[in-house]
């Protein structure tokens, strides 16, 4: 039996934020890395445009969530990096609770307990 490939999600609003603050827990990364690193990571499941991405970055550094600067990237080029601040990691934690409640909440609608017990 063939696995067919899975089709992707779309981006409920807000969620690309915390995508992306999450993405530079790890380390600064220019908006092409990120949005590979999130491709990569959901498994193909989360594709990130252009159009997206960066109206999202631009409004994380507005917030003070991130800042950027100019390096050069592994090609030479110049590039813009994005990096996490302190009031970014704070806004993640917050997120990622958020998420977490609400993912919870969806499983137990999807799955409800009673009904596996029948």
């Amino acid at each position: 039996m063939s696995r067919q490939p899975p089709t992707r999600v779309e981006l409920l609003q807000g969620t690309l934020d915390v995508l992306i603050l999450r993405t530079l827990l790890r380390r600064p990364a220019h908006g092409h890395a990120i949005a590979k690193h999130i491709q990569r990571t959901s498994e193909d499941l989360l594709q990130v445009e252009t159009g997206s991405l960066y109206p999202a970055l631009h409004r994380l550094e507005a917030k003070g969530w991130i800042a950027a600067s100019w390096e050069l990237s592994d090609k030479g080029k110049r590039a813009r990096y994005y990096r996490l601040t302190p009031r970014g990691r704070k806004q993640l934690a917050t997120e990622q609770s958020k998420w977490q409640a609400f993912s919870r909440a969806i499983g137990l609608i999807l799955n409800p307990m009673d009904e596996e017990a029948r």
